[in-house]
């Protein structure tokens, strides 16, 4: 069996959010491969900007259908059940807070929960999409991103410098270095990766972060 990548041990950990019964979007990039992992036996709905709820696991090359995609483009499976709706309809899903979680990627997280996801000055953008609809529109909503960008600096800053998707719209952050709660008295370190350390997350987290009493060591 090969090796799982970091994204998809993100996805992995993320997966554990999602709870028996949820609607569930799931944002462009990494979110999409929650989808992989979701176990048969736990009964969950998740729902696409696109107008699709009941989207199932990346299809085989066999089970292709280039109809059937998700909101960034990419070709999906459908369970049985499955509807197809109008991208107004599904945005009046999201509007009226039907959505119970929404799984996004991230460029930046604030220690306050600003997120920003969705452009990056001077780079080509389809758009805003539906990003600034779910972070206000779901009941809780969970970012997923590497803990440092490729430079190796901070993705979890005191404040967000790329243009923002949301104010303080987090409440948790999954990273491939750790699991942070964004609370009222600030960053809360509740879980840590396998290979790192409560001072490894630190020193790669620009704000202050607390310690979770139950902080769980070797987590995933």
């Amino acid at each position: 069996m090969a090796e799982l990548s970091t994204r998809e041990k993100i996805a992995i950990r993320a997966e554990q959010e999602i709870k028996n019964g949820n609607y569930v979007n799931l944002g462009i990039g990494i979110p999409t491969l929650v989808a992989n992992f979701i176990p048969k036996e736990k009964q969950v709905l998740l729902q696409s900007e696109n107008g699709l709820l009941g989207i199932g696991p990346y299809p085989s090359e066999d089970q292709v259908d280039p109809d059937l995609i998700n909101a960034g483009k990419e070709t999906i499976t459908a369970i049985a059940g499955a509807s197809y709706f109008a991208s107004a309809d599904s945005f009046a899903m999201i509007r009226g807070g039907h959505i119970d979680l929404a799984i996004l990627g991230g460029m930046e997280v604030s220690e306050s929960g600003d997120l920003a996801n969705w452009m990056i000055p001077g780079k080509m953008v389809k758009g805003m999409g539906g990003a600034m609809d779910l972070v206000h529109g779901a009941r809780r909503i969970v970012v997923i991103m590497d803990h440092v960008n490729k430079d190796g600096k901070p993705k979890i800053l005191n404040q967000c410098t790329l243009p923002l998707t949301g104010k303080s719209v987090v409440d948790r952050i999954i990273t491939d270095r750790a699991v942070i709660d964004v609370t009222p008295e600030g960053l809360l370190l509740v879980e840590v990766a396998k290979g790192y350390t409560i001072g490894d997350i630190a020193m790669a987290t620009e704000p202050p972060i607390r310690i979770a009493d139950n902080v769980l060591l070797d987590a995933y």
